[in-house]
């Protein structure tokens, strides 16, 4: 079956549209921080996996300085990655070296003129997201359907990574749900020998108290 180039290139487009929609590889997320607390936000995010995020503190319209804000980034073991105060804009880039969830954590720390929410934007960029395809394609010299291919081709390596990532905490949990059935089923089976061993017992000492007092 023959296939013109207007074709392939819808077809590379459908797939990769369809790879985004597996793999949340970017996500903008407006923060509002209240000025007297903290708001943070996770994501569960496997091992050796490029992380990239920018936050913003976005102004209000009747204001002419912007709030500083404190940020700190954690990792699911509580390693301190990133952490920067008294800042209206920033960035953070690490690759994870633990399997879990990644905490980022805004807070107001500056004098909030307004009193109000603060308003911060952030950009969260993983894994292929957060790849920069311009210098990939300018150092390779690679550009239209071949940098598309490219794309593709990264986008079904995360899919692979994400599912093999899939099958291994299923492969935890079976095993953390098989150990706690084993455990609850020598429970009810210790359980049911201390109380048969306890009615002996009962029963041997009425059958004593009743020849004792000569009833039987």
């Amino acid at each position: 079956m023959k296939m013109n180039g207007s074709g392939l290139v819808s077809r590379l487009l459908l797939l990769l549209c369809i790879s985004d929609l597996l793999i949340p590889m970017s996500q903008a997320i407006w923060l509002s921080i209240p000025s007297s607390g903290t708001k943070c936000v996770s994501e569960e995010i496997q091992n050796n996996v490029v992380v990239l995020a920018d936050y913003l503190v976005i102004p209000d319209d009747h204001t002419h300085s912007s709030p500083t804000i404190s940020v700190k980034v954690t990792s699911p073991y509580g390693n301190n990655l990133h952490h920067k105060e008294n800042v209206t804009h920033g960035q953070f880039a690490f690759t994870t070296s633990e399997a879990g969830n990644y905490l980022a954590c805004f807070w107001v720390d500056g004098h909030n003129q307004g009193g109000g929410d603060v308003s911060v934007n952030l950009d969260w960029k993983t894994g292929i997201g957060a790849k920069d395809w311009e210098s990939v394609a300018r150092k390779e010299k690679i550009e239209g359907v071949e940098l598309e291919l490219r794309k593709l081709e990264g986008a079904v390596e995360a899919i692979h990574e994400n599912l093999l990532y899939l099958k291994s905490r299923e492969a935890e949990m079976r095993m953390v749900s098989e150990k706690t059935n084993a455990r609850v089923a020598w429970y009810s089976i210790m359980s049911l020998g201390v109380c048969i061993a306890v009615s002996a017992l009962q029963l041997w000492h009425l059958k004593r108290f009743f020849q004792k007092k000569k009833l039987i």
